[in-house]
């Protein structure tokens, strides 16, 4: 099993920054992707950015140039940094993990709840 714990959450006014962490522990040796979504109320869930073992990346259009996904191997750890944050933001934001496995188990934090308000 794999469990996802993250932390950093918070109120912010617009044009703020937060930072985003997530720690990982259990059976790891299976994991490839790490990454954050998020769901506003009465919204779908959707996928922000992603980061590989490798270090690739991958954002979402509503977050290019603002957010950005990191991740320390070494502590188990991945990131995500806010700038610029907008009230469209305002979220639960989820860590995540997905296998190599195929086809892939996914799994999910409790959430964290982002507030961008004046």
């Amino acid at each position: 099993q794999v469990q996802l714990v993250e932390a950093g959450g918070g109120l912010v006014q617009p044009g703020g920054s937060l930072r985003l962490s997530c720690i990982i522990s259990g059976n790891l040796f299976s994991i490839s992707t790490m990454g954050w979504s998020r769901q506003a109320p009465g919204k779908e869930r959707e996928l922000v950015a992603t980061i590989t073992n490798g270090g690739n990346t991958n954002y979402a259009d509503s977050v290019k140039g603002r957010f950005t996904i990191s991740r320390d191997n070494a502590k188990n750890m991945v990131y995500l940094q806010m700038n610029n944050l907008k009230p469209e933001d305002t979220a639960v934001y989820y860590c995540n993990a997905k296998s190599s496995f195929i086809p892939p188990t996914y799994y999910w934090g409790q959430g964290t709840q982002v507030t961008v308000s004046a």
